[in-house]
């Protein structure tokens, strides 16, 4: 970057620096960012494709899910890095429909590189944007229908809905039933408002058998097996201890000798630290305690004397462990011996030991009224069982999404028709250019059916078609049917998504391109960047101006 004073160059940026004004870095973003969307654009639907993604070790992930595709790409350019988060926005936020937020995005900036080369200013198409998004989202609440946490057969379809084009599809109507329970087990309702903690349902990965192996445990499954071979390997009516505290002899905090003159000494010194131990045993036996879950360490010889007692035992829990054994067996963690009572103990009607792929692990089922429950995700290889596992993600997103907002949409492309339509009708009301940009959202809505309809093998143009006539004759709820290659009723073929699901979209989508779209001037410092090349460059961005 050069400044002209008087004639004398002036030079304010280092040498080295890279720079893209106006519409070249208008250009550059909207290409990087559209080809992030393209990358994960074929995966959209009950008929989109997989991904294989290798790293440099030779790792590889097969999966269809959207932001596990971008996050596992290595992507250096800047404007694709905020396509990648409007991915994990959607993810955090809802859990599915990480794919149709990132192509909506990518799209809005394709409608939109449109409208700036008809020389319209990026301030006139991002105002156009916002007023559109803020009508998209009056007309999805218009259209969206009530749902409650007793409606097992809505809630069924949306668990279905969300793992359609996974590799899970034969298997989701059973896999779906479990997430209903799942979610249904840990909602809770306070003053007629019901929220779900996706953290509730723990996932426990388990490859061999098959998908159709997955179980919904109503309690926790723990990688720990029981520590003593004399202990038994299952317990009924299981009155269960949670302790925070190691079953050891304290070592001193300072540095302290103890000196041992005689063989008696020792001797008694002996005694005393079993003395102690057994003292331990006898505090936890005295709780009237069957099983103990640990999560320090326990030594030998209390190990020993808990064995004696018939009480099962696992030790090193990890804490998260801790926290959902506690909600689920409705128990609670103590961190002082003394102090544990009775009214401590959680209850399970099961604890058991049992080997799964070859690997002990312990079930502690039937619980009363888990707050915490486990889905055991069985699938036959390793690759398998991390899809079913993002699958059944996405599925519980999905359900308590609907749970909380307690509203749902058709699927099938069918709330993007139906916005589509209204929005092109009330861009009427504005004058000039503005117009120009709702229209351009509306048009850029119709990617969803549209990519439907091409992953499946249709013919895009005739189904937009089909899909507009169907919706000016009010048929709001009317989709992509991918299986029939015509336009059916969402809801009536129990293609059912959450409300939340689509306003996150559009509100993460329209947001990060309105973003890139303020963008006309990228300035790359020339210090070497990670991993990048002399003059600052990342890899890849050589030649041709795209930094």
């Amino acid at each position: 970057m050069v400044g002209n004073l008087g004639g004398q160059p002036i030079l304010i940026l280092p040498e080295g620096a890279m720079r893209t004004t106006g519409k070249d870095a208008q250009k550059n973003n909207i290409v990087a960012a559209r080809a992030v969307a393209d990358a994960v654009r074929s995966t959209l639907g009950p008929k989109g494709m997989d991904k294989m993604l290798v790293d440099s070790i030779g790792d590889i992930v097969i999966t269809n899910d959207g932001v596990t595709i971008l996050e596992e790409m290595e992507i250096e350019h800047p404007a694709a890095k905020m396509m990648v988060e409007v991915a994990k926005t959607q993810n955090e936020e809802v859990g599915d429909g990480t794919t149709t937020s990132v192509i909506l995005a990518g799209e809005l900036l394709k409608k939109a590189e449109e409208l700036l080369e008809q020389e319209i200013h990026p301030t006139v198409i991002t105002k156009g944007f916002k007023i559109a998004k803020e009508e998209a989202l009056k007309v999805l609440e218009e259209i969206a229908k009530p749902v409650s946490v007793n409606d097992t057969d809505v809630l069924n379809k949306i668990a279905v809905t969300a793992m359609s084009g996974k590799s899970v599809e034969r298997a989701s109507p059973r896999l779906a039933q479990l997430v209903v329970d799942a979610v249904k087990a840990v909602a809770e309702t306070k003053d007629g408002k019901t929220t779900v903690d996706n953290d509730n349902i723990k996932r426990e990965k388990k490859h061999g058998g098959s998908s159709e192996d997955t179980e919904l445990v109503r309690g926790i499954v723990i990688d720990k097996e029981v520590v003593h071979p004399a202990m038994p390997k299952a317990v009924n009516d299981a009155k269960i201890a949670l302790l925070d505290v190691a079953l050891e002899v304290k070592e001193t905090e300072t540095d302290a000798e103890i000196r041992i003159t005689s063989p008696d000494q020792m001797q008694a010194f002996i005694e005393q630290e079993q003395k102690m131990l057994k003292d331990m045993v006898d505090k936890v036996v005295a709780s009237g305690a069957t099983v103990l879950i640990c999560q320090k360490g326990i030594d030998d010889i209390a190990q020993h004397y808990l064995a004696k007692k018939k009480i099962l035992v696992c030790r090193r829990a990890k804490k998260s462990d801790m926290e959902a054994l506690a909600k689920a067996t409705g128990g609670r963690i103590v961190s002082n011996l003394e102090d544990l009572s009775p009214e401590d103990l959680g209850y399970a009607k099961v604890v058991e030991e049992k080997k799964v792929a070859g690997e002990a692990m312990t079930f502690i089922r039937d619980c009363k009224d888990p707050k915490a429950v486990t889905l055991l995700v069985r699938g036959s290889t390793e690759h398998v069982v991390d899809e079913v596992n993002r699958s059944v993600e996405d599925a519980i997103g999905a359900v308590a999404s609907a749970v909380e907002v307690g509203k749902v949409v058709p699927g099938a492309g069918a709330p993007e028709a139906e916005v589509a339509k209204r929005l092109r009708k009330s861009a009427e009301q504005f004058s000039g250019r503005e117009q120009l940009a709702i229209k351009a959202f509306a048009d850029a809505l119709e990617i969803v059916p549209r990519s439907l309809a091409e992953n499946a093998g249709l013919d895009p143009i005739d189904i937009l078609v089909a899909l507009r006539a169907a919706h000016d004759q009010g048929k709001s709820s009317y989709g992509v049917g991918v299986f029939d290659g015509v336009v059916v009723d969402a809801f009536d073929n129990g293609v059912i998504e959450p409300l939340k699901v689509k306003t996150q979209a559009i509100k993460s989508a329209s947001e990060a391109a309105e973003m890139i779209l303020r963008i006309d001037d990228v300035i790359t410092a020339s210090k070497l960047g990670r991993g990048g090349m002399p003059g600052g460059m990342p890899p890849g961005m050589g030649e041709g101006g795209e930094e």
